[in-house]
């Protein structure tokens, strides 16, 4: 599969801002739109990008008012949990389709572990590359052992 077969389904939205707007501007878009990233553009061409993580060194840095702010007030309430015997590529689908990077693991009732969106790929490319080394060997009779 090639990039242009992901946007081709995916669709060519891409969110911008222009970098004379403000943090507030661009805290405000990631939350209507549901996104993690703007991109930033000047005069038509991009000049760099707003990340989550950008908003998160900001915010760190101008800690005014956020001792005063309860978790509780702003946390995700619509919590999606998944078990530890659940397939790697159904939490995938899970994730992708509820928008959510980060899936806490139960263990019967108690908490087994957290798994990142990035870990989940990463598992599956590295599961996908051992196969295609062991069928590679296979084919030309190479012996793993």
């Amino acid at each position: 599969m090639k990039l242009k077969d992901i946007v081709k389904a995916k669709g060519a939205t891409v969110f911008s801002i222009h970098p004379e707007k403000s943090v507030k501007d661009a805290i405000d878009m990631l939350v209507q739109y549901n996104i993690g990233s703007l991109l930033v553009i000047d005069d038509a061409r991009p000049v760099g990008i707003f990340t989550e993580r950008d908003t998160l060194r900001v915010v760190a840095a101008s800690v005014d008012r956020l001792a005063e702010i309860r978790i509780g007030d702003v946390m995700t309430r619509e919590l999606i949990i998944s078990q530890l015997d659940d397939d790697v590529e159904d939490a995938l689908t899970v994730m992708t389709e509820k928008r959510i990077r980060h899936l806490p693991i139960l263990a019967e009732d108690s908490i087994a572990g957290m798994v990142s969106i990035g870990d989940l790929v990463k598992s599956q490319h590295d599961e996908k590359t051992v196969t295609i080394r062991y069928l590679k060997d296979y084919i030309t009779g190479h012996d793993m052992r």
